[in-house]
């Protein structure tokens, strides 16, 4: 769910650098960490932390906002 989200933040170039600038990422520190649980988790607080965001992602994967946010608690863990 997270790499799917990852690329819907991609999508849109200004979302995207807002993504990098906010986590410190480079885009090639992006790919090289794309399979880590930190990434996304990362992913997933971005989404958190900018509800339009959130629901933005949430509409363009069919699933519910609640789905997100419960899988962002599963990676907290």
């Amino acid at each position: 769910m997270a790499l799917a989200a990852l690329g819907w933040i991609l999508a849109d170039g200004p979302r995207a650098q807002r993504f990098l600038d906010l986590t410190g990422l480079t885009p090639d520190a992006l790919r090289g960490a794309i399979a880590d649980p930190a990434t996304h988790r990362a992913v997933l607080d971005f989404l958190a932390q900018h509800e339009p965001d959130l629901l933005g992602a949430a509409e363009a994967l069919d699933v519910p906002p609640d789905t997100l946010a419960a899988a962002r608690a599963e990676l907290a863990r």
